[in-house]
């Protein structure tokens, strides 16, 4: 258990943490691990979904679950007079889950529809299909959602098994943020939690993985839409590597601000895309950087060449220092308002706590941030920025010609 107290606020922030996801499945269990977090919410012992859904509304709070390629959470925020309530209701979910088989069959649907959902959104579509040709076969490659044939043949024993197996207590994190007095919340905690021990690492008890190894090449997918949405990547850095601070620098000059160099070049002086940006996928062993364009048919190929002008730029000539400056004041500001919330802060005390064992404080990260030098961006930016394994997915109405030269 690990816990922030933040007495200026009147809410709390209570986060499960499992540390398995979809990295964890094996191809037929495909998409297990994003249906089980669905099945927790559809009745235990004692509540039925519906009721489960009410007494939450009545709480004045949120309750919900996401899974990630190497995590699965279940969290609730409420109000701080609340917590015990919120504390109760998520260890009930989270213990006393029936699975029944009827709810089983139902939820596959809604799966199945999310599913369908992600492949009528080009933009989350065409970085799906860019994580399956950036990593290939590897398990971080595959789709956190599945494929519907091992959704639609999941059983009940299937769920049961693999929680057996997953859901062991060392792999798993409770994470509290918020207003809560430390002494009446180990008592609830104990209370309605087994085997919660504060201040202990999970990292001995982590899962067997093994590094991806990002790949280069070609992929495009014709289908019929206005755009063409594009993906380019690159190796990126693990979630705890050393010189993750001197990546985040580089993909914020690069693509992940609105004064980005590909932003500034390819929307705002040449208008040939709405959105554009870059982004890092950090993993517990490896990492990519991505970059997302969308733009019309005719203008792809174009839009590729200015793309891959700026990451050799970027490798070649390294970074201005007013550059540097800007990216560092970013970098900074987007920090400290991404943890203005108790969930926010819930969320990076249990990061911390899988990635690096204990806990990170701000004051460290800013004087990371602080400590990054000209000479570290150029050797990172040469590390990761050359282009010849680089990986493009193309989604729209392009043929594979049509960037063949790239690829």
């Amino acid at each position: 258990m690990v816990t922030e107290r933040i007495p200026t606020l009147k809410s709390v922030t209570v986060g499960i943490w499992v540390n398995t996801g979809s990295r964890d499945e094996q191809p037929s269990q495909a998409g297990y691990s994003h249906f089980i977090e669905h099945m927790f919410f559809k009745g235990t012992r004692s509540r039925s979904a519906a009721e489960i859904s009410r007494e939450i509304d009545g709480l004045g709070g949120e309750m919900n679950a996401f899974t990630t390629r190497e995590t699965t959470t279940f969290y609730v925020k409420v109000l701080d007079q609340q917590l015990e309530r919120a504390l109760e209701l998520l260890s009930d979910l989270f213990y006393r889950s029936q699975f029944n088989a009827k709810e089983l069959e139902k939820e596959k649907q809604v799966v199945l529809e999310e599913i369908r959902m992600v492949q009528d959104d080009p933009e989350d579509y065409v970085q799906e299909l860019h994580m399956m040709q950036i990593l290939g076969h590897h398990p971080l490659g595959q789709s956190i959602l599945g494929q519907e044939k091992t959704i639609r043949g999941l059983k009940r024993e299937n769920i049961l098994a693999y929680i057996k197996a997953r859901y062991d207590p060392a792999r798993i994190v409770i994470a509290i943020a918020g207003n809560f007095e430390q002494h009446s919340l180990e008592k609830l905690v104990s209370r309605y939690f087994r085997f919660a021990r504060t201040g202990e690492s999970s990292s001995s008890s982590s899962p067997v993985r093994r590094p991806p190894e990002v790949k280069g090449g070609l992929l495009v997918r014709q289908k019929a839409l206005e755009q063409v949405h594009l993906c380019l990547g690159l190796r990126g850095v693990a979630a705890g590597h050393q010189d993750r601070y001197a990546a985040y620098a580089l993909n914020s000059i690069l693509g992940g601000s609105v004064s980005s160099r590909l932003f500034q070049e390819v929307r705002e002086k040449r208008g040939l895309a709405y959105s554009i940006y870059s982004f890092l996928s950090g993993y517990s062993d490896g990492g990519t950087i991505t970059v997302y364009a969308g733009t019309r048919a005719k203008e792809a190929a174009r839009v590729v060449d200015l793309i891959c002008r700026e990451i050799r730029r970027l490798r070649n000539t390294g970074v201005e220092k007013r550059e540097l400056e800007r990216a560092k004041n970013q970098m900074k500001g987007s920090l400290m308002l991404s943890l203005e919330s108790s969930h926010s802060r819930m969320s990076k005390l249990a990061k911390d706590e899988l990635i690096h064992g204990s806990r990170v404080s701000l004051e460290e990260i800013l004087r990371q941030i602080d400590r990054i030098k000209p000479e570290q961006i150029d050797r990172v930016g040469r590390e990761l920025f050359g282009l010849d394994r680089l990986s493009i997915t193309g989604l729209g109405p392009i043929s594979q010609r049509a960037l063949q030269s790239f690829g």
